[in-house]
């Protein structure tokens, strides 16, 4: 495990680290995950090591720090990963990253372009919550943070079953509610309009189940490579990692992946 300092606190983002030849690949988890956990089977596998590959844990969740004091915007999430990378001395680093971990990605290549080379998104936030609340960040966001951290993350825990409980349960509480609203607001511009706007190589990953993200012609005209997974859910890396390695093999050597 390694750890870097990333706010004037003092507080440390860590991160587990498979050794390999850059240039190196950052892994990013969604909200209420932690990178070696959803990520470990897909850094393994043959398709995809050989690389130094950090999987990072944000900060508020897994085993990175917990701070109380911390906005936990995308924004400052997207800081906190740059310093962390700035001082483990990386640049140029390929990320992906996997719901809010994606929505964390683009900001992160929008603010501080030197350090992002390519992007592999996995059904990622792209937009604001729609109205209705889901299980995760919606739902969550529909509390103050007063209800939230009194008791609002007693109902989360029955909301999102057992599988999700079993990460979300080590983010800090302040980091879970402040992380999900954000993520529900998006960002001014939006994640989206960032997406477009960034001039990287670029792939989202999809459940072909689901059908094409919302703007897909929009996407794609601007460069976004849309890719559909068979025979999974939003956990495409754990759902199918054989279609999930082969696909994030082939974006992240910038190929045209064939189904």
């Amino acid at each position: 495990m390694r750890e870097a300092t990333v706010t004037p606190n003092g507080d440390r983002i860590r991160w587990v680290e498979l050794p390999g030849a850059g240039p190196a690949r950052l892994y990013l988890h969604g909200l209420g995950a932690t990178s070696p956990v959803y990520f470990a089977a897909a850094a393994a596998h043959p398709l995809l090591t050989g690389r130094r590959s950090l999987l990072l844990d944000l900060l508020g969740f897994g085993i990175s720090d917990r701070p109380a004091d911390f906005g936990y915007s995308l924004e400052e999430h997207a800081d906190a990963v740059a310093a962390a990378l700035n001082e483990a001395g990386l640049a140029g680093v390929e990320v992906v990253g996997h719901s809010m971990g994606g929505a964390v990605a683009i900001v992160l290549a929008h603010r501080h372009p030197r350090l992002v080379s390519s992007l592999l998104l996995v059904d990622s936030n792209l937009d604001p919550a729609p109205p209705v609340p889901r299980p995760g960040s919606s739902a969550i966001a529909t509390h103050t943070e007063e209800e939230f951290l009194a008791d609002g993350w007693r109902r989360t825990e029955h909301r999102v079953g057992p599988f999700w409980w079993s990460t979300m349960r080590l983010a800090g509480r302040e980091a879970l509610y402040r992380s999900a609203v954000h993520l529900a607001r998006a960002t001014v511009p939006t994640m989206r309009e960032l997406l477009l706007g960034l001039d990287v190589p670029r792939t989202f990953l999809y459940p072909q189940a689901d059908g094409e993200p919302a703007g897909a012609d929009r996407l794609r005209a601007a460069g976004v490579e849309l890719v559909a997974i068979p025979e999974c859910g939003h956990n495409i890396m754990i759902d199918n990692p054989q279609a999930f390695a082969g696909a994030a093999a082939a974006a992240l050597a910038r190929r045209p992946v064939t189904a």
